[in-house]
């Protein structure tokens, strides 16, 4: 048998932790064939240990590395410096980085520089602007160019990366990893945590779930967003509109003047991971700046309006289970008010299948991994989307 492999799993914020909790777990139900070892650059900090605890983790390594206010350069200069010398001391067979984050470039660049194979997880997400999303689509780019093993969500995704010279045989379908998060957390029983959330009557309200917190989106797209979510529940006395407010104070300066006081939005501090899904599930419909959540919500019959200029998931486009509607005060306006007059429109979109996940991507993951290795013989099967 192969000899037991190091793999090393860094992430720093939550949606990373989020995905790769599930990756982490799968790792470590196969302890004869990985020893595993899970960084945290702390890049997001109260909203991360949120995730640790929903999912039972806890970091072997913290780099803590988040301040008031930091920059992007703080980030990558603080993760990298932090990443140099711990695989130095660690030394890691591989090591797997998600998605497209500060962390992840750091990460990527922490494993090409000490000539440690990297696996990146979500690899092929593109919208093909360079600053939509910022700084995520360089990110992203950065880590797909150094990674020795990438793992793409979707067919689509594989195609992006073939585009971009990526050698074939290094891409591997799995799914999404968040997918498989929400559906573990769906499927057990659920009390909100939160107490406002414990007093919300579904019955009574059209609930909208509201996330917005985009770097591209802070400013003037913001404004507009939540001037139309806001005129939109003036509009509909039946809406009730939750909206878990990120921490970042640029986001907090514009969203209490324009959403505060009105007797049917609540704004909440970012919940814990399990009350966010189980609300996600219990709403007439999302509206948000969110990337992974449009992968999230298509699994629980949710349709989404997604406000945005673009997206790096045109599959959630192609299987009609989002409507983009931009960042003007029209477009976002407009598309909420048709989910919420057009009965048609949202059931189609509500009995749309999911093109992003069926719940096995992290056995995916580590099923590849150990045949990478030699621990198995055969390649495991890829994820093919169900139409």
């Amino acid at each position: 048998m192969a000899q037991r492999r190091k793999v090393m799993t860094i992430f720093g914020s939550r949606p990373e932790g989020i995905k790769m909790a599930p990756v982490v777990q799968e790792l470590r139900r196969h302890p004869d064939w990985f020893e595993t070892i899970v960084v945290s650059t702390g890049q997001h900090r109260e909203q991360l240990d949120q995730v640790f605890a929903a999912f039972g983790l806890a970091a072997d390594h913290d780099l803590a590395i988040m301040q008031p206010r930091q920059t992007l350069t703080d980030i990558m200069v603080r993760a990298l410096s932090g990443l140099d010398g711990l695989l130095a001391r660690e030394r890691p067979d591989l090591v797997l980085v998600h998605g497209d984050t500060s962390t992840t470039a750091a990460g990527a660049l922490a494993a090409f520089y000490h000539k440690i194979p990297l696996g990146h997880v979500e690899a092929g997400l593109r919208t093909f602007q360079k600053y939509n999303p910022y700084p995520e689509e360089i990110n992203r780019r950065i880590a797909g160019i150094i990674a020795d093993i990438q793992f793409a969500p979707t067919p689509r995704a594989r195609e992006h990366l073939i585009s971009e010279h990526i050698d074939p045989d290094t891409i591997f379908v799995t799914g999404q990893t968040g997918v498989d998060a929400a559906l573990a957390v769906l499927s057990q029983p659920h009390t909100f945590s939160v107490p406002a959330l414990r007093q919300v009557d579904f019955s009574r309200h059209r609930v909208v779930l509201m996330t917005a917190h985009r770097r591209e989106n802070l400013g003037e797209p913001m404004r507009n967003m939540f001037r139309a979510v806001r005129d939109l529940v003036d509009r509909f006395p039946d809406v009730l509109l939750i909206y878990a407010v990120h921490l970042n104070p640029a986001v907090r300066e514009i969203a209490w003047p324009i959403l505060d006081g009105h007797p049917r939005i609540l704004l909440l501090d970012p919940l814990p991971y399990p009350d966010m899904i189980h609300l996600a599930a219990k709403s007439y419909m999302a509206m948000t700046d969110s990337g992974g959540i449009q992968e999230e919500t298509p699994s629980m019959g949710v349709p989404h309006v997604l406000m945005r200029e673009t997206t790096e998931r045109p599959e959630a486009l192609e299987a009609g289970v989002i409507l983009l509607s931009g960042t003007t005060y029209e477009g976002v306006y407009a598309a909420g008010e048709r989910l919420l007059t057009d009965r048609a429109l949202y059931q189609q979109m509500a009995r749309a299948k999911n093109p992003f996940g069926d719940g096995q991507a992290s056995r995916r993951i580590v099923e590849y991994l150990a045949w990478y290795f030699g621990f198995i013989a055969s390649k495991p099967s890829e994820f093919i989307p169900r139409r």
